[in-house]
Formats: structure tokens, sequence, C-alpha cells
């Protein structure tokens, strides 16, 4: 990761969410949670549409891609704090490397699937917070399944993990 500035050192965003993993009242809440560079509680709702679509692409990366394993809702320090793409997939060494309650690289596949309360700024900004901390790929997945696929090179017509099944 780069320099954060004026936002919260890597070790307060840690220690925040190790806070917030331990915390009983945010347990049963119906949101994602994820921490601003600043370590603010950002929250979101989720729909079962979401959860349906979650549910799809990890099934699909088990199925399709083996040395490694799909997570739903996996923590990623980044440069804009703590973020939770919707689905990740990691490499076996990935996991051997990394610890259990928020992983300081993104995992290789990392995708956000697209809600109505997603604004064009806030998935840039995901998108580009996970490459800057390592993922291979950034999938954007869309209500309806349509995937864009990115990598630190830009946008790419295909993934290089799981083309597109046809």
């Amino acid at each position: 990761m780069g320099d954060m500035g004026d936002v919260a050192s890597q070790e307060m965003l840690l220690a925040r969410w190790g806070e917030l993993l331990a915390d009983p009242s945010l347990r049963d809440l119906p949101y994602k949670i994820e921490l601003s560079a600043d370590g603010i509680i950002e929250m979101s709702p989720t729909s079962n549409r979401h959860g349906i679509r979650q549910a799809a692409l990890a099934c699909e990366l088990g199925a399709r891609l083996s040395g490694g394993r799909p997570i739903v809702e996996c923590s990623v320090l980044t440069r804009i704090g703590v973020r939770v793409p919707d689905v990740c997939w990691a490499s076996d060494a990935f996991f051997a490397e990394q610890g259990e309650d928020v992983y300081t690289r993104a995992p290789e596949i990392c995708i956000e699937v697209l809600s109505r309360w997603n604004s064009r700024r806030e998935i840039e900004e995901k998108k580009q917070a996970c490459l800057a901390a390592g993922a291979i790929e950034v999938w954007i997945v869309s209500q309806d399944g349509a995937r864009q696929v990115f990598t630190a090179a830009g946008e790419q017509p295909d993934s290089q993990f799981v083309p597109a099944a046809g």
C-alpha cells in the first residue's frame, strides 16, 4: 500500500477492524460493514437478489478453479480503508501467507456485485483500491450477471482465470 497521507494508519485500521469483529452488537446487522480510510464505519444494505448473485459467483469460482477457494464478503486492507468485496477467490499460497481477520493484501480475484445503492465513483474507488492492494483481477458484475474484468492494465475482454462460459 502506498502513502496513506492524513488517513488512519494501517495498524489503527487493523485494530479498529478487530474491535468491530468482537462487537456483539454488530453481529446480526443486515448490512455489509466497511471502514473508511479514516476508520469510520460505513454500512450498506444487502438484498436477497444480491446474495443470490454472490452465492452463484462463489459456486462458479469453486467449481472452475483449483488450488484455492472462494470467499464471500472478504475483508481487505486497502488505501481507502478496510473494504469488503462481495466475492473473492484466493489461492492456497495466498491463504498460507495471510491471517484470518483482515487480509493485508487483496486475493487474486475480487468481485463487486452492483446494487442500486452503488455509485460509479464508489465502484471505481473500490476497483482501484483492490488492484493497488494486489488483486490480479477485479470483476464488476451487474444485477443481470454481466461482468466486466479489470486488471492493472485496464479493462480486459475476459478473465484469465475463469473465461466466460459458452
